[in-house]
């Protein structure tokens, strides 16, 4: 490249980045910026206890979806009786679950005006609290429907071990709805034992944070023109090994 070309080229280049920061371009961004839907993330703390660490966890990813913009709710399970699921399929035609006398169906209802879920549990045993998984098991049957395409995360809470097992399953539904699972920059745990604790987790309250920042940037590109964009997919097909 010639000197009188390479000159051309920067000035094109200069002119190129004016127009990228005029007012009109500017405007416009605002434009766009406003007319993007008020969007809203459901969060369950699946603790019996209301003020625990779990909620905590939660609430440190609230403040930061706040600061992003983005509304949230907290939905406390407390010492409410869930029932599990007994297969009965009658959701499959009305889209709810059978028992209506728990919180099943008014979280179905909050999650199809919910552009995103975040579920949070502390480990016992390993594993998620009994509760919040039966919950999370008759969601992902009977709102499947309202689940689809929406952005997930899980944040699991403990005392020392047995968190990374409570994520991983915690994850497995979302996983099988294309629901886009929102990582962070380690995997969503906090560590905590006696109420207050996780405050204390400097690490943990960071990685709920920037998780926080990854979901409000992915919702922001997913209704970035107006109406939710996801991609065009298959027919599901299913294949059993019994023959």
């Amino acid at each position: 490249m010639d000197r009188r070309e390479f000159i051309k080229k920067s000035a094109m280049a200069a002119a190129a980045g004016v127009v990228m920061a005029s007012p009109i371009g500017s405007a416009l961004a605002q434009e766009n910026h406003s007319t993007m839907k008020k969007m809203k993330v459901l969060l369950i703390n699946g603790s019996p206890r209301k003020g625990g660490n779990t909620f905590l966890a939660l609430t440190e990813a609230s403040k930061q979806l706040g600061k992003n913009g983005i509304d949230t709710e907290i939905i406390q399970i407390g010492a409410q009786a869930v029932h599990g699921c007994i297969a009965c399929n009658h959701c499959s035609q009305t889209g709810r679950c059978v028992f209506d006398d728990d919180l099943c169906n008014a979280v179905i209802d909050k999650m199809a005006h919910a552009d995103a879920l975040i579920v949070g549990s502390p480990t016992y045993y390993g594993q998620p609290n009994g509760t919040v998984l039966s919950l999370v098991q008759r969601l992902s049957y009977a709102a499947s429907h309202v689940m689809q395409n929406k952005p997930a995360a899980a944040v699991a809470v403990c005392r020392r071990g047995g968190a990374s097992a409570v994520y991983q399953t915690l994850l497995m539904p979302f996983q099988m709805l294309n629901m886009p699972v929102v990582t962070s920059q380690y995997w969503n745990i906090v560590y905590g034992r006696t109420e207050g604790e996780a405050a204390l987790d400097a690490e943990g309250m960071q990685t709920m944070r920037t998780m926080a920042d990854n979901m409000a940037f992915l919702l922001k590109r997913i209704h970035a023109n107006g109406d939710p964009q996801y991609p065009q997919r298959e027919s599901h097909q299913v294949t059993s090994f019994i023959k």
